[in-house]
C-alpha cells in the first residue's frame, strides 16, 4: 500500500491522517460536507447513504464530544451504530487490538471509528484489514496519541472556509500546547495543503516541538507579536494533566502570557475569527469575554463537525477496497 488511505483508484478508503492527502480529496470532503450542513435528525430518511451499514465506535480513550458527533453523523446517514467501551471489555482481558478487530469484523462491521492513546493504532488496523483481505471494512481515525485528529482538522478547515471563503491570502495562528496536540498537527497539514501562505505557532518554548519550520510554520514565543494582523486564531486546549511539572509553571502564569484576552484579540485583524476544538478551559487558554464574544465561532465548529464527519463517512463507505 503506497498511501494506505487510498485505494488503487486513488479514492479515499480510510481516513487516517490529513498528512499526504491530495488537495483534491480535502476539497471534495469540504464540498460534500456543505451539502449536509443543516440536516437534522428529522431529515434522516432523506440521507440513506449508509442504510444497512454497521459503524462500530471503538473508543479506547474517552471523548464524549467526538464520539457523540460521530454517532449523530452515522445516524443521520441511516447507519447502524454500535458504541463499544473497549477499556472495560476486551483490552482489560488481555485481548490484543487486532484480535478485537477480527472478532468485530466477523460481526459484519463496515466501518471502525477508532480513538486510541497510541499513535499509529488506526494505521495498524487498516494494514491488518488489508493484509487479511478485509478491505471492504473502512477505518476512520478519531484521534490517535499525539499523532493526528483528521476530522477535527477538516472541520476546522470547513469553519475557516465558511467564514473566510478563500485560503490563499490568510494568516492563521495556532496557540498553545502544540507539542502534545494532534489537532495542531492535523491543522498544520491541512492549512499547508490548502495553500495558506502563513501559518504561525505561538506558545512557550517548552510546548513548541522541533521541526515546525520544516513544516512551513513560523514560531513565536511572544503572544502579542504572533497575533499581529492574523485572520484566524485557533486556541488549543491545555491538557490540565500537563499543567504542572517541568513544562509549565501554573495555569495562572500561562494565562498571563498566552491566554486570549480582548486586548490581545484586538492585535489581530478586526474581522479575525477565534476557534477552539473544545472543551475550553476558561481563564486558562481563553477569556470568557472572547469565548462568548462576536468573533468566536466555537459553537458553529461543533455543528460543522457533524456535517464533516457525515461527509468523511459517506465518501469512505462508498469506495471499494
Amino acid at each position: 500500500m503506497l498511501n494506505p488511505q487510498l485505494n488503487k483508484h486513488g479514492e479515499l478508503q480510510h481516513l487516517l491522517s490529513i498528512e499526504g492527502l491530495p488537495k483534491s480529496i480535502v476539497n471534495h470532503i469540504l464540498d460534500t460536507a456543505s451539502s449536509f450542513v443543516g440536516i437534522s435528525d428529522r431529515d434522516v430518511k432523506k440521507v440513506p447513504l449508509m442504510r444497512g451499514k454497521s459503524v462500530f465506535n471503538l473508543f479506547f480513550e474517552n471523548s464524549t464530544r467526538t464520539r457523540t458527533t460521530f454517532e449523530i453523523a452515522s445516524k443521520r446517514l441511516s447507519a447502524d451504530v454500535i458504541n463499544l467501551n473497549i477499556q472495560a471489555s476486551s483490552a482489560s482481558k488481555g485481548e490484543s487490538l487486532l484480535d478485537t478487530i477480527d472478532n468485530l469484523s466477523a460481526m459484519h462491521a463496515d466501518m471502525f471509528v477508532v480513538r486510541h492513546a497510541q499513535s499509529g493504532a488506526p494505521y495498524l488496523i487498516a494494514k491488518h484489514l488489508h493484509d487479511t483481505r478485509q478491505s471492504h471494512v473502512h477505518v476512520v481515525n478519531a484521534g490517535d496519541g499525539r499523532h493526528a485528529h483528521p476530522t477535527q482538522g477538516l472541520l476546522d478547515m470547513y469553519t475557516i472556509r465558511h467564514y473566510k471563503k478563500d485560503f490563499t491570502n490568510l494568516t492563521v495562528a495556532i496557540v498553545g500546547d502544540i507539542l502534545h496536540s494532534r489537532v495542531a498537527r492535523s491543522d498544520i497539514h491541512a492549512l499547508t495543503t490548502l495553500g495558506v501562505p502563513e501559518v504561525r505557532a505561538i506558545g512557550p518554548h517548552t510546548l513548541l516541538p522541533g521541526g515546525l519550520e520544516q513544516m512551513g510554520v513560523r514560531t513565536f514565543t511572544n503572544m502579542e507579536e504572533g497575533l499581529k494582523g492574523v485572520d484566524v486564531i485557533i486556541m488549543l486546549r491545555l491538557q490540565n494533566e500537563r499543567m504542572s511539572g517541568a513544562l509549565l509553571p501554573s495555569a495562572q502564569e500561562y494565562f498571563k502570557s498566552y491566554g486570549l484576552t480582548p486586548e490581545r484579540l484586538a492585535l489581530a485583524k478586526p474581522d479575525a475569527i477565534v476557534m477552539h476544538p473544545g472543551p475550553m478551559n476558561r481563564g486558562v487558554e481563553i477569556d470568557s469575554a472572547v469565548a462568548d464574544g462576536p468573533q468566536a465561532v466555537i459553537l458553529p465548529q461543533v455543528t460543522f463537525g457533524i456535517a464533516v464527519r457525515m461527509a468523511v463517512m459517506s465518501i469512505v463507505a462508498g469506495t471499494q477496497g
